[in-house]
């Protein structure tokens, strides 16, 4: 098991220590559930309350924020706890799972496929023709890459995964458990006799930039025509949809259970939140930020916040809210 003094954890965080330096901690934990030897963080003024209570040995705290660290107890003050803390919980970080060998034996590997320097590939994964992975890619077992797919270097994919072919994957990527890159995307038109209805066939592909993080169990669906694009930094939670030809920016964020309809545009930096749901061809200019459980049904300008359904401007659907309140008690 890991251990820092909390003097050592201030020098990786470059913050203020106030009080007791040689105090071991043994892992991070929530304001009220930490326990003696427990790092903790406190990011708003309102929790100050609840340090006075905590059994936490040490917590890391916003610089603007007025607390005493207390008897045989630290505070490690910095510009941001949140992204101080992500330094922590990396430190912590327990070690990846183990290959014993970087190639299993029962993974089936195509003869033109292309394996780079230090790559490690798990039990029964299936790698197809003509695949390219580049240098430190891992495959956890039972992960399906098909014909034609590239993945680039440090790219970490999960069990379950499943890529189907000529997908294009950056580096750096993480792909969860069970993510599906490159099915079909949901075409169908009614037949000619009006009984049935005709697949539309999705001869596309999809194209994943650098640095993506994909949530467990989230789609990523190929285009009809040319390619669905994920910008490079894009975060995605899980069980996430994304149609057909969708094109997100650069460091869009969607929230587990969004989904985008066909031919979605997102500009850099749009927040979706969970449960949202954008209408097909539909474009959302950059720092667009949608609310949780909003339906988009139009375009939305750079920088607006929407809610509701139909999403509206965020200050308007809250003023209707305040309007029917009032109505519903009269």
């Amino acid at each position: 098991m890991k251990s820092f003094s909390v003097l050592e954890i201030n020098q990786l965080l470059q913050g203020e220590l106030i009080g007791s330096s040689d105090i071991i901690i043994s892992g991070p934990e929530e304001l009220q559930k930490a326990q003696s030897n427990q790092i903790t963080f406190i990011g708003s003024a309102k929790y100050v309350a609840l340090w006075k209570e905590s059994k936490a040995s040490a917590a890391i705290v916003n610089d603007s924020i007025i607390v005493e660290p207390g008897k045989n107890r630290a505070l490690i003050k910095v510009k941001n706890a949140d992204l101080a803390m992500a330094k922590v919980l990396e430190a912590f970080q327990p070690d990846a799972p183990v290959f014993d060998i970087d190639i299993h034996p029962s993974a089936v590997i195509h003869e033109t496929a292309t394996i780079g320097k230090g790559s490690k590939i798990g039990a029964h994964s299936y790698i197809g023709k003509n695949v390219t992975l580049g240098a430190e890619v891992v495959l956890y077992p039972n992960t399906t890459i098909m014909d034609d797919t590239t993945i680039g270097d440090f790219s970490v994919i999960w069990s379950g995964t499943v890529i189907r072919e000529r997908c294009e994957i950056g580096s750096r990527c993480i792909f969860h458990n069970n993510v599906s890159i490159g099915a079909d995307g949901f075409g169908y038109r009614p037949s000619e006799d009006g009984r049935g209805l005709v697949k539309i066939p999705q001869i596309g592909t999809v194209i994943i930039g650098n640095d993506v993080e994909i949530g467990a169990n989230s789609c990523v669906d190929r285009g009809k025509f040319s390619a669905t694009i994920i910008g490079d930094n894009c975060k995605i939670d899980n069980q996430v949809q994304i149609a057909h030809n969708c094109i997100l920016g650069r460091s869009c964020i969607m929230a587990g259970h969004s989904g985008l309809a066909g031919s979605v545009t997102l500009g850099d930096g749009v927040i979706i939140g969970g449960s949202a749901s954008i209408k097909d061809h539909t474009t959302l200019h950059s720092g667009v930020t949608v609310g949780a459980g909003s339906g988009v049904v139009g375009d939305v300008a750079a920088g607006k916040t929407v809610l509701g359904y139909p999403a509206q401007d965020s200050r308007d659907m809250l003023k209707q809210w305040v309007v029917m309140r009032r109505l519903a008690k009269q």
